[in-house]
């Protein structure tokens, strides 16, 4: 039977390679510690929780939603953005709710793009940001980023060689998996550039409530013009601990929010509507819950970056995100990520997510997720530094 066009521009999901070895080992009741999937850990506050079941409880509540979501939840993402980053956002027409990041970036993608069409990401990149163009139709060329790179030269590079011209350029600050930083200064040269240059900009801010050591996340709207030119996504999957409520928002550029609504109206009617009161008392209410989650990631960071480095695994502390991102150690290099991976699973029991599945950049890393405790970490380090000691015996 001959398969269909969109799936066959989609490659083996890599992970999926990693997962499968994964599951046939703990069939066989092998103790795996798990740092593969950025799946957070750490429940939803209670007070969240609480308004979600107060809310259930209403049968007003169990009809069909608005697919761009009920004012009051508009209302209070763009309130954040005027306390957390000095934007003013219109409800009606510069912000909307989606059903998390993911099916937001999928769904603009659709309404922006054609067959044809030229998108920039970067490489490595967290997959929904090249795929969600590829679903669309649309031919993706990759901007390097990484350790050593000058990004807008990549970018000029990228952009100069592409024919036709880019016409999106997807960006993700805090960056998932190699948790790059940035400041504001980078997003106004990256509306500048989008401006002289016609190209739409869309933003992941995903982690933006996840940084430590005293950096603050900008937001990329906070640039001079970044509204004439693109949109931004925020998520509550992380700095709320509310992965699978699937509450994520796009704001900003009125076109684009109106054109995401278009597509949304014909896709669905929202989600539940309980979720999204208890999404708004989240946004409203008390934020030490944001600082207390921030808090358990920093402290995980810092079992696992110690670890790594106790055991001659030099990795560097992040400053943002759930995430470390390790450049796979000398001797084992060459094997790739996903062989490497495969390795660790088999010989140390420790999942990763190899760095091949972000973009053929990423090979010579693997990603670790922040979602085990002391206890299981110092275990996985036990195990990796047996293995790493053994080259050569």
């Amino acid at each position: 039977m001959e398969e269909f066009s969109r799936i066959r521009r989609l490659p083996p999901y890599v992970f999926a390679l990693v997962g499968d070895l994964k599951m046939r080992l703990r069939r066989q009741n092998v103790d795996i510690v798990d740092f593969s999937m950025g799946n957070p850990d750490i429940p939803t506050p209670a007070h969240i929780v609480d308004k979600l079941v107060e809310a259930a409880q209403k049968p007003v509540n169990h009809r069909y939603s608005l697919s761009r979501g009920i004012p009051n939840l508009r209302k209070a993402i763009c309130d954040r953005y005027a306390r957390n980053y000095g934007v003013q956002l219109d409800p009606d027409s510069e912000a909307i709710v989606t059903l998390g990041c993911k099916e937001g970036l999928a769904h603009l993608s659709l309404a922006m793009l054609e067959p044809g069409d030229v998108v920039l990401a970067p490489d490595p990149t967290y997959p929904i940001h090249k795929y969600a163009s590829v679903i669309a139709g649309a031919d993706v060329r990759s901007v390097p980023i990484g350790h050593g790179r000058d990004f807008f030269e990549d970018l000029e590079t990228a952009t100069r060689q592409a024919w036709p011209k880019p016409k999106v350029l997807f960006l993700c600050y805090p960056h998932n998996p190699t948790t790059e930083v940035t400041d504001l200064e980078f997003f106004q040269k990256v509306a500048d550039f989008a401006k002289e240059n016609n190209i739409w900009v869309v933003h992941d801010l995903a982690y933006a409530d996840l940084v430590f050591d005293g950096y603050k996340a900008p937001s990329f709207l906070q640039a001079k013009g970044a509204k004439d030119v693109g949109v931004e996504f925020y998520s509550m999957s992380k700095s709320y601990s509310m992965p699978g409520w699937r509450v994520g928002f796009c704001v900003g550029n009125q076109h684009l929010i109106h054109a995401l609504g278009r597509i949304k109206s014909y896709l669905d009617y929202g989600m539940f509507q309980p979720i999204q009161i208890a999404a708004t008392v989240a946004l409203n209410g008390p934020q030490d819950c944001v600082q207390h989650i921030c808090d358990v990631y920093k402290e995980r960071r810092d079992w696992l970056i110690e670890g790594l480095n106790r055991i001659g695994w030099e990795t560097p502390s992040p400053r943002a995100t759930m995430f470390a991102w390790a450049h796979i150690p000398e001797p084992f290099r060459k094997m790739g990520s996903v062989e490497f991976s495969k390795l660790l699973l088999q010989e140390a029991h420790v999942a990763v997510s190899p760095g091949l599945g972000f973009g053929s950049y990423g090979d010579e890393y693997v990603r670790f997720a922040l979602i085990e405790n002391d206890q299981r970490t110092r275990q996985a380090m036990s195990s990796m530094r047996r293995l790493l000691s053994g080259v050569g015996d």
